[in-house]
């Protein structure tokens, strides 16, 4: 497969503050992964990755061995580091653990959590719809983190909550294509307020079935998107 070359244009990739340094390399790494900024299997270099983020090679060695754990770049022998491609395979599997550990959080939530809590839910849910009405890919990812941070706090389990952030990194790049949709991106926002009123309704089953179900939909999309990227 020809390796993909990274757009430099749009996004600024620039680290403007000392503190956390290695966190905030890692995380403009990760929404540059995720926006399709650095593709799937575009080569990361180094040399321009330290002149187009401002950093040291020490710093950014430093996210990218995180990236490296979490699956999102991929060391290739004679060739050096790389975006992952995610295969169908590898995305059945994922999509089938965040199935389960998105049900667990969608039960613990609908027992747990304050009523402050599910008006904060509504509320994310309505500014995702916001999004979708006018898609961009830094602010849908702003806003579905947004809705994740709540639930997964009013779950109230936080070895969940690591696990399920885990899952999400790694599909975060096919996130974003399938829901530029505006098809899918419909039809998640009403599976989001299903959910919501199960939620509300402290119905723990029914939440359960509804999010495994959305998560289903959303494999389904991210799938298809693999297929045509390989055809």
């Amino acid at each position: 497969m020809a390796l993909t070359t990274i757009a430099t244009d749009g996004m600024s990739m620039k680290v403007q503050t000392l503190p956390g340094l290695r966190e905030q390399v890692a995380e403009r790494l990760r929404l540059a992964i995720a926006t399709g900024k650095f593709p799937a299997g575009a080569r990361l270099i180094e040399r321009e990755l330290c002149e187009m983020m401002g950093v040291s090679r020490t710093s950014l060695r430093e996210a990218l061995r995180e990236l490296q754990a979490d699956g999102l770049i991929t060391l290739q022998p004679n060739k050096g580091l790389s975006v992952s491609v995610v295969s169908a395979e590898t995305a059945r599997s994922i999509y089938e653990v965040r199935a389960m550990l998105e049900g667990l959080a969608a039960r613990l939530f609908a027992r747990n959590a304050s009523k402050e809590q599910l008006a904060d839910l509504r509320n994310s849910v309505d500014l995702l719809a916001e999004v979708y009405d006018n898609f961009s890919s830094e602010a849908f990812i702003a806003a579905k983190t947004r809705f994740y941070d709540i639930l997964l706090e009013g779950a109230g389990n936080p070895v969940a909550a690591d696990m399920l952030r885990r899952i999400h990194t790694r599909v975060s790049q096919l996130r974003v294509v399938s829901l530029s949709s505006s098809e899918r991106a419909q039809q998640s926002i009403r599976e989001l307020r299903e959910f919501l009123d199960a939620l509300e309704k402290r119905d723990e089953e029914r939440a359960w079935q509804v999010c495994v179900a959305h998560v289903e939909a959303a494999a389904k999309a991210a799938l298809k998107t693999i297929g045509a990227a390989a055809s």
